[in-house]
């Protein structure tokens, strides 16, 4: 959505803040009415700006404990390949983020362990099994330095 002004950002800017405001309380934060507010919001939804709300977890909070960085090299970057690991890794409810790669690896992970044994188990039954995977490096965070749900608006 090129034609963005600055009410749809300062819009999407309460939202990054606090999904969860009422229609009436953003329409005031951002100077509208609330009709009006509501036919930007419903805009920036179909036009998946916003692309969903959800409740955002403390991972230490319901025991996870550990993050971990895994990077995989395949076999080979052939479509069916790329196709085959994506759909498998999308199936491990530990692995919270994905990223196709240029460079050395292939792919690199964030997933989520609540100590070295579960991430063990993560690593035997899940990660190993994922399809012409030939190399994983996995590295521990010690400290999150700083972790942003937000971009910059």
């Amino acid at each position: 959505m090129a034609d963005m002004d600055a009410i749809d950002r300062a819009i999407l800017k309460a939202l990054q803040e606090n999904g969860r405001m009422t229609n009436a309380e953003l329409a005031e934060t951002v100077g509208l009415s609330p009709s009006a507010c509501s036919r930007r919001h419903d805009m920036l939804e179909k036009s998946g700006v916003i692309s969903g709300y959800h409740a955002r977890l403390s991972h230490k909070a319901i025991d996870y404990k550990m993050m971990v960085i895994v990077h995989i090299s395949l076999s080979g970057q052939f479509a069916k390949t790329l196709t085959e690991f994506e759909a498998a890794v999308k199936r491990c409810p530990n692995v919270l983020v994905c990223y196709l790669m240029s460079g050395e690896y292939d792919y690199i992970l964030r997933v989520a362990a609540k100590d070295l044994e579960d991430y063990e188990r993560i690593h035997r039954d899940w990660l190993s099994a994922l399809p012409h995977v030939v190399k994983i490096n996995s590295s521990f965070a010690l400290r999150e330095v700083i972790e942003r749900p937000n971009v910059g608006l």
